[in-house]
């Protein structure tokens, strides 16, 4: 069975184009509240579960042995645009723990804001790998590592300490194992695990909530969650969604993005985890559908809302900002939006 139209964009009144796709919302005890779709089929999450990845570096230790900040623990989560706030802090991540840039292995590349781009041809630099949008990921393991006690070189392989340690947590997240044969390579070199879109929310519930984790494990999730909340744009970036939607809405939820139409959030006063992904990849439909399940589970004030509603129904403009049609949410996700607070 094909996955529901979620999200679709119009031209003259017309449906030019149709996202497909599933979603579950699940709360802390695996019960589905809201789904959508084929979800218990295995996804590759890529780089929602970044939040779930910087756990360790809590856990070990290693972010008061460095002692790392609250924008530097919100960079380790991050998907971020190469801007030079991003740049600089990862290098300070890395020189913390005795490091510097060379002992990145996630490769390089350009920075995604543009004007960051430019400002770096402009001066007739070069990128490095702190400029990679994973370079605050890649700078927590190599924190993990050496606060460790470990050799951080080759730290992207499956069989590291480091990554040996993020599967585990994983696991114990998402009450599932996660077999070899399930593993690929991400986009940034480490492992990752096709999972259960089910077992993803159940995760991101728990880490919002800290229901069904030890102690620690929860004041290490809520540290995270605290500060993404307090430095957003360390997690994206300018004009970025999860920049403008935890900016405005706080701790009332945790939001991240990974590759290829996924999405996943924590929305920790409802005790609640989504997990979402877009058949055809599209991010573009992956945030209308998050900021419509947001304003459906997530009370807001006005100003809140004003923020996050324009998601789910926005207009297209061509280069002459002529309005050409709309990209909104499908009618599968009309009586979930009927919930809104």
């Amino acid at each position: 069975m094909a996955d529901p139209i979620l999200v679709e964009v119009t031209r003259a009144g017309a449906v030019e184009s149709e996202h497909r796709g599933c979603v579950v919302v699940m709360d802390s005890d695996g019960r589905a509240v809201f789904s959508l779709g084929e979800t218990g089929r295995r996804i590759f999450p890529r780089s929602a579960v970044k939040g779930l990845q910087a756990l360790c570096l809590i856990e070990t230790g290693a972010a008061d042995c460095y002692g790392l900040t609250q924008a530097e623990l919100a960079l380790a989560c991050s998907s971020h645009s190469g801007e030079p706030r991003h740049a600089e802090t990862a290098a300070s991540m890395l020189a913390k723990a005795g490091r510097d840039v060379t002992c990145l292995e996630c490769g390089t590349h350009w920075p995604s804001n543009d004007q960051a781009a430019r400002a770096l041809a402009a001066a007739g630099s070069e990128p490095t790998a702190l400029h990679n949008n994973c370079s605050g990921k890649h700078s927590g393991f190599i924190c993990v590592a050496c606060g460790t006690g470990v050799d951080p070189a080759g730290y992207i392989r499956p069989d590291h300490a480091v990554q040996r340690r993020i599967k585990s947590v994983f696991e114990e997240m998402m009450s599932i194992e996660l077999p070899d044969a399930a593993r690929g390579v991400d986009g940034c070199s480490i492992p990752t695990y096709a999972t259960p879109l089910e077992a993803l929310a159940l995760a991101f519930a728990r880490f919002g909530s800290g229901a069904k984790l030890s102690r620690d494990r929860a004041a290490a999730a809520r540290r995270l969650r605290e500060a993404a909340a307090a430095e957003p744009f360390m997690v994206a970036g300018s004009r970025r969604f999860d920049t403008i939607v935890m900016g405005a809405l706080g701790t009332k939820a945790f939001t991240k993005t990974g590759a290829e139409g996924v999405y996943c959030a924590a929305l920790p006063e409802q005790g609640l985890g989504i997990a979402l992904k877009c058949d055809d990849g599209a991010g573009r439909a992956a945030e209308a559908v998050m900021a419509s399940l947001i304003c459906s589970f997530v009370p807001m004030t006005d100003a809140q809302r004003a923020i996050v509603k324009p998601y789910t129904d926005k207009p297209i403009v061509n280069w002459n900002g002529i309005e050409t049609g709309r990209l909104r949410v499908a009618e599968a996700l009309m009586h979930v939006a009927k919930r809104e607070k």
